[in-house]
């Protein structure tokens, strides 16, 4: 904290609240943050004139545009998301189901790209959610491929909460399944994040042969019976492994 610069670290600390808050007042936000309402005034003053917040009709305040702005760049910017997307289109077409693409992010997996299905019933996931990296599949293949030190450690100081019925929360099964998952060269989660709901997964590498991602063919489980999962792992893996190569992967 020492090299950081406070004003800014507290700057940061106010627009985090925006990340599960749609919109705020100066008191909620001294409420929430726990910094001075003094301190809180003059940073919302700053933030507001540089277009990070704006006050709405009910006079609290929102992200600004400017947020959008640099969303779309870093979107547009991420190689992944553009060599991934006509694969992930072509995939969902085929097999219609929902397609996600997820990155490691923080310890968490973020999801970067979504291809709804045409189905009435569908699930609930958007460009910008974050899980855990050991619940869902298109989470959990990325922590099935970390290097072993970094994936023990993550394990260790790691809680494993329950989201929903099929969680994995012992620590010991979810090595067993992450190793699994490494030799099979793809994952299945059913009822892990939400009730009801399957995915399969697979991962996504560089050119340097890191796994940098994972893209994942979701939907409730009634659309994912034994007699379906043969198709959709096979298409599932070859699209990844589409995508790797694009990236400038060679697999040995």
């Amino acid at each position: 904290m020492q090299n950081k610069n406070k004003t800014v670290v507290k700057s940061m600390k106010l627009l985090d609240l925006f990340r599960t808050n749609e919109k705020l007042s100066l008191n909620d936000m001294v409420q929430l943050s726990g910094i001075p309402k003094t301190s809180v005034h003059r940073m919302i003053g700053s933030l507001e004139d540089m277009g990070f917040l704006t006050k709405n009709e009910d006079g609290k305040y929102i992200l600004g545009m400017l947020f959008l702005e640099f969303g779309q760049l870093v979107a547009d910017r991420l190689d992944i998301r553009q060599v991934a997307y006509p694969i992930m289109k072509e995939l969902r077409d085929e097999i219609g189901e929902a397609v996600n693409l997820t990155m490691i992010d923080n310890q968490e997996a973020i999801y970067i790209e979504k291809l709804d299905t045409n189905h009435p019933v569908r699930l609930f996931t958007k460009v910008g959610r974050r899980s855990p990296l050991y619940a869902g599949a298109c989470s959990r293949i990325i922590l099935a491929y970390l290097p072993e030190p970094e994936q023990e450690e993550y394990i260790n100081v790691t809680e494993l909460k329950q989201y929903g019925k099929g969680t994995i929360t012992d620590k010991d099964e979810l090595r067993t399944i992450l190793q699994k998952s490494r030799t099979n060269g793809y994952t299945i989660s059913h009822s892990e994040l939400e009730n009801d709901t399957s995915s399969v997964a697979a991962p996504i590498f560089n050119y340097t042969g890191q796994a940098v991602g994972g893209i994942s063919i979701a939907g409730p489980d009634v659309r994912f019976q034994k007699e379906h999962l043969p198709d959709i792992i096979e298409k599932v893996t070859a699209a990844a492994a589409e995508i790797s190569k694009k990236l400038g992967y060679q697999s040995v």
